[in-house]
């Protein structure tokens, strides 16, 4: 299941996509990455999975490589980084579900999110993680708008 992980952040995901193309020419091996980026792999592997799960760059036998749509989210000026997350953001948890209730509060989308098995928000600060993830990715790329009444709303309809 594509999940955007609680500990990702767009600021890493550039930061990653930056690297990758420019240091590595966009391709290289996981470990070399984490001895050159100085970071411990537990740190690394949350962003390296959403932006797998993104379509920002694929990931198989220990080796990361950007993909032509990293490579345009890289290169993109903010509008179409935004189109482009937003799309991308639309196939994976929890704004699958997300778009599925159109308008929630977050105890809503915990719940709904709980129903369907996924219980990575279910942990004591699950709310606050949620919060970041919705507000991080959700609210940033416009896919999501958050009301005065503390309810969110999907700008998107499926149908």
């Amino acid at each position: 299941m594509n999940i955007v992980d609680p500990q990702a952040r767009i600021a890493d995901l550039l930061g990653l996509l930056n690297v990758l193309q420019n240091s590595y020419n966009g391709k290289t091996d996981l470990y070399k990455l984490e001895k050159d980026m100085e970071v411990d792999l537990d740190d690394l592997m949350p962003i390296v999975y959403t932006a797998n799960y993104l379509g920002f760059v694929t990931v198989g036998g220990g080796d990361i490589i950007i993909t032509d749509k990293g490579i345009e989210f890289l290169n993109a000026n903010v509008r179409k980084r935004k189109e482009l997350l937003r799309e991308s953001l639309k196939k994976t948890e929890p704004f699958v579900t997300a778009i599925e209730l159109k308008t929630f509060s977050l105890y809503d989308l915990k719940d709904a999110l709980e129903k369907k098995g996924i219980y990575i928000y279910a942990s004591p600060e699950g709310i606050y993680d949620l919060q970041m993830t919705i507000t991080e990715w959700g609210v940033y790329s416009g896919l999501i708008s958050r009301s005065e009444d503390n309810l969110y709303k999907v700008n998107y309809d499926k149908s």
